[in-house]
């Protein structure tokens, strides 16, 4: 009752008329920025960091979720219109989103994220209020060998459910594995693939990977290809869901919270775990297995709920332990302690007034979130018909720009065009792009989770199983690993009692 009452008085602080002018500046400015291809949140946070010193800091730290979310929202706008996401977790959105938009029902696949977005930013704001303190305990007893067994399972789930084959899956992967590894080894401080290269020796940035791979690589592959097809404009559906639409994607929404909500809030958490976990789950779960890979509506609203509540899960960590699980989450921190604010276990009681009006500032960002995109879905959606020549020379200025903007480095342009050839060649022999862009993000964390949890057990294997967390996410790794070989039987199993039965 006293976190309501305290929330009553957070939306007493955000819906004064100049605090909900900064959530919607924000939301516009999010939503703009995440649409240009290699700017994501955390950069548009980081770019507006000064601008807001000026600025008090409730009023500025609501510009920032309305940043946040609008920034992911712009990001899988983009990942479903152009096959290119503006940060990494909206990677998802394009496997089932941009498929969806080639046959003429992009506007149905931006309002599945659109509506995605609000149910989990809204589901997981209320268990933001709800479950706080709870998560926060459960965060501070997860340790090393629990986070490298999530990883696994996100490796194994990614490699297992995508592409052609699970060997393509796993050299995809490894592709990714690989690009991870470039940079000082954050344990010893050696140097491993840089060639020499001062410049490589803070390793390759993931926007980076994912721009080159994602629109570099895409701009390739159409060029390389606009001869053979004809350019005409990709036609554009309407912009409302259907009945169908709605009956498919409502469990999807409100699933996508229960998975994103607890990745957010642990370290090393964050949008992309949640997002590819969801994904694979509604796959499993889905009565239209042949649409997959083609366009179903389900792989877009799913994980785009769990985009959106596992940024509310972020601010668990960030606001209750002073603890960043994402770029974003990094950023704001730092926002915080330059106003003189330190997140943790006080705050609550100490900035009261700032924080219940940054929780309550969340649900209204949701709302004008869908208010104004909603109504803009056609207008994205016309993105499709620009003529292919000049939308994807658009997109790899853009690309430059973002990739040029993440560390001011000429050899960053370099890699990026590197990048975007392996995306091509990954393109050119049926290798799925999305393990190469989860092994890049998640490679170096877990290897660094493995190392911690073997330093702690002496060298011993066994202490990467010596808690029931862990040891229930391997059952879960060895299931998917087995389902294949199980599959068959157990449909062998059913067939037979159904032809015994008179």
């Amino acid at each position: 009752m006293n976190s309501f009452t305290s929330l009553m008085d957070g939306f007493g602080t955000a819906l004064t008329p100049v605090n909900l002018l900064w959530a919607a500046i924000g939301v516009l400015l999010g939503t703009a920025i995440g649409v240009l291809p290699g700017i994501g949140p955390a950069m548009a946070v980081a770019l507006l960091l000064p601008v807001t010193y000026g600025l008090e800091p409730t009023g500025a730290f609501i510009m920032f979720a309305g940043i946040y979310y609008g920034a992911m929202f712009g990001g899988s706008t983009t990942s479903i219109l152009l096959n290119t996401p503006g940060e990494s977790a909206a990677v998802v959105a394009a496997m089932e989103g941009n498929p969806m938009a080639k046959s003429g029902r992009g506007a149905q696949a931006l309002a599945a994220a659109a509506i995605g977005h609000f149910a989990g930013g809204v589901i997981g704001t209320i268990l933001l209020v709800a479950l706080a303190p709870k998560v926060a305990d459960l965060a501070v007893d997860i340790g090393a060998p629990d986070y490298f067994a999530v990883m696994v399972l996100a490796f194994i789930a990614v490699t297992s459910v995508l592409g052609s084959s699970r060997v393509r899956g796993l050299a995809s992967l490894l592709i990714g594995l690989t690009l991870g590894l470039v940079g000082l080894d954050q344990m010893t401080g050696q140097q491993r693939l840089t060639f020499g290269s001062l410049q490589l020796a803070d390793g390759i940035d993931v926007v980076i990977v994912a721009v080159g791979l994602f629109a570099i690589g895409e701009a390739l592959w159409v060029a390389a290809h606009l001869r053979r097809t004809s350019g005409r404009a990709i036609p554009v559906g309407r912009p409302w869901l259907g009945k169908q639409d709605v009956k498919r994607t409502w469990k999807s929404w409100l699933r996508g919270p229960l998975i994103g909500f607890p990745f957010g809030a642990i370290p090393a958490g964050g949008a992309e775990i949640p997002t590819f976990l969801s994904y694979v789950t509604e796959k499993r779960l889905s009565k239209h297995k042949d649409e997959w890979g083609k366009g179903a509506i389900e792989g877009v609203a799913g994980p785009e709920s769990a985009s959106s509540a596992s940024a509310a899960g972020t601010l668990v960590s960030m606001l209750t332990l002073g603890l960043p699980t994402t770029a974003v989450a990094a950023v704001m921190l730092a926002a915080f302690q330059s106003y003189g604010i330190q997140p943790g276990p006080l705050l609550f009681e100490r900035e009261s007034e700032l924080v219940w009006g940054l929780i309550a500032s969340l649900f209204v960002g949701m709302v004008l979130l869908l208010a104004l995109n909603l109504p803009l879905a056609p207008v994205w959606a016309k993105l499709l018909r620009v003529p292919r020549p000049y939308l994807y020379a658009g997109i790899l200025f853009f690309a430059a720009v973002g990739a040029y903007a993440v560390g001011g480095e000429a050899l960053d342009l370099v890699i990026l065009l590197v990048i975007g050839l392996i995306g091509f060649g990954m393109r050119r022999y049926g290798l799925p792009v999305l393990p190469a862009v989860i092994g890049v993000i998640l490679g170096p964390n877990a290897e660094l989770q493995l190392r911690r949890a073997l330093q702690i057990s002496d060298g011993s294997v066994r202490g990467l199983v010596d808690t029931p967390f862990s040891i229930s996410v391997y059952a879960v790794v060895a299931l998917l690993l087995l389902w294949p070989l199980l599959r068959k039987p157990a449909r062998g199993l059913l067939n037979s009692r159904r032809t015994v039965r008179p």
